[in-house]
């Protein structure tokens, strides 16, 4: 019993020696890989460095009645409220007429593309080509070669679509978009070029601005012709011409109509087409739009092989007749005839009509005109906003120029636009005052304006911002302190060690338990003999 009894004591230090050092140890190590852990954790988030996700492109044609415009726009890969926030970096225009009058030798359209496309492929990095989209969409002069010759049409589309194609960008088609959606898009491009949808707070972040109103657009193309703005709530929403465009979170009730065979060049063709209706003779022609000692001669063809001039044929038409007008600058007989040009009878004096009887609710807030209403106010030496008597007076003294006193006026001469300006003023006049029902009052809240900063106010733009909500946005990208795989290799090898050593120290804390459970009972039964 007394060997027992001395021997305890040094078992005891023993035991207690044998387990110290490695739960020091294991302490030690389970110390240390929390604190790594930890340290690498708080590093690899607060201390990443956010990148924005670079720029992405994209590519429009605007392919109108009398020329095709190539537009690159570009924007933030990280959109904002699911729409890109569009600019336009660089704008080609197609050498040669419209699509439309590739109606008869289709095969030849990609060649008139060539020399506008080798300049694009400049203007977006390679890398990206595979990835940009590029559209086209042709307006009215299209529409009107569908109505008319469905066949040939499509022959210009297909040739088109074999030529991108072959081209390095992602071709997303070619279509034909109808009167509403240009005259949508050109809304949409107006607004947003002045800010009316977004604007850049002191944190230069993108918000909606506070309490600005929209701006109706009035477009003129050369087949037709566009209004849009937001209308007000006395509406008839039962009719085709009211939509709403969700852009930017925000949706807008929008009254849009477009006006077939009222563009600058069909209107015009059926001003001379109703001059010939009018005429006694059948070849000599006089026109009180085209200046004094100005003669031009054109083939009935030329006035009568389009479907908006088709109802005005005479009976005996041969397309090959040469006819010759004879300009006699009256301005006051040039505003009467042209006025002829519109049925605004049709409206039965409702305030809710436009002419040739289609609705349209009273005008709202101020607008922008584009595109060929621009060009004559340009060429009247008018931009910007002005008066309707400034308008007017300018108007009559251009009409009242002879032929020869023109090329002084006008700072880039072309005689087809030269000697239509006239009838342009005129044409203007009653679209707006007699049409859109603009006043002495509400004129001057039109601007006439070419584009803003270096964007043109196309239909384009508006297209290319619609469409960026089909695309989708891209994360910012997130550079690392320390790469993914030697931090998952870190967090790995300092979490085992950590569970190695809590197995390790549970099982000294349960073997410890075991031998003081051994030592009571043993010295239980020592004091028990």
């Amino acid at each position: 019993m007394f060997t027992v009894l001395t021997r305890q004591p040094c078992e005891q230090a023993g035991l207690k020696a044998l387990y110290r050092t490695p739960t020091i140890i294991a302490l030690v190590v389970l110390l240390v890989s929390i604190v790594v852990l930890v340290s690498i954790t708080v590093i690899q988030i607060h201390k990443q460095e956010v990148l924005p996700p670079g720029l992405k492109y994209g590519i429009v044609l605007d392919a109108g009645s009398s020329r095709t415009t190539v537009y690159v726009y570009q924007w933030p890969a990280e959109k904002e409220n699911n729409t890109g926030v569009v600019s336009q970096t660089f704008k080609c225009s197609v050498q040669g007429s419209g699509i439309s009058s590739y109606g008869n030798n289709p095969q030849d359209v990609p060649k008139a593309f060539e020399d506008c496309m080798q300049k694009v492929k400049g203007q977006v990095p390679s890398h990206l080509h595979g990835s940009t989209p590029i559209h086209l969409g042709a307006t009215a002069g299209m529409r009107l070669l569908r109505l008319q010759n469905e066949t040939a049409a499509n022959e210009v589309l297909g040739s088109i679509q074999s030529y991108f194609k072959s081209q390095p960008f992602d071709f997303r088609g070619a279509q034909i978009i109808s009167g509403q959606e240009e005259g949508v898009y050109g809304w949409i491009t107006a607004n947003y070029l002045m800010g009316n949808f977004l604007e850049k707070n002191l944190w230069h972040m993108w918000v909606h601005p506070h309490g600005v109103e929209t701006i109706g657009a009035l477009d003129l193309g050369g087949a037709s012709t566009q209004i849009s703005f937001v209308a007000g709530e006395k509406v008839d929403l039962n009719t085709s011409d009211i939509m709403q465009v969700s852009l930017y979170g925000y949706v807008y009730t929008l009254y849009t109509h477009s006006f077939q065979c009222y563009g600058r060049n069909e209107a015009e063709k059926k001003f001379l087409a109703m001059l010939l209706q009018n005429s006694p003779s059948k070849t000599h022609f006089t026109n009180p739009c085209y200046p004094r000692d100005y003669n031009t001669s054109f083939t009935m063809g030329h006035v009568f092989d389009s479907l908006c001039t088709a109802d005005q044929r005479p009976e005996r038409y041969n397309p090959d007749d040469i006819i010759t007008f004879e300009g006699t600058g009256d301005a006051s007989l040039c505003n009467a005839k042209v006025a002829s040009l519109f049925d605004f009878k049709a409206c039965h004096d409702r305030e809710t009509c436009s002419f040739d009887g289609v609705y349209q609710p009273k005008i709202k807030g101020p607008f922008v005109a584009f595109a060929g209403f621009y060009y004559t106010a340009s060429a009247l030496n008018l931009s910007g906003s002005f008066s309707l008597d400034t308008f007017n007076s300018s108007t009559w003294n251009f009409c009242s120029q002879n032929w020869s006193e023109l090329p002084l006026l006008l700072p880039k001469f072309d005689e087809v636009y030269a000697r239509s300006y006239c009838f342009s003023a005129n044409y203007i006049y009653h679209l707006f005052v007699n049409g859109y029902k603009f006043t002495a009052e509400t004129w001057p809240q039109i601007q006439f304006k070419k584009e803003v900063g270096n964007s043109s106010i196309a239909w384009s733009l508006g297209y290319m911002l619609s469409l960026t909500n089909q695309i989708p946005a891209e994360s910012p990208l997130i550079r690392l302190p320390i790469e993914p795989p030697i931090f998952v290799g870190i967090l790995a090898f300092f979490t085992a060690a950590a569970l190695l050593c809590l197995a390790f120290l549970a099982y000294l804390c349960s073997a410890s338990r075991k031998k003081r459970r051994s030592e009571h009972a043993f010295d239980h039964a020592v004091d028990s003999e």
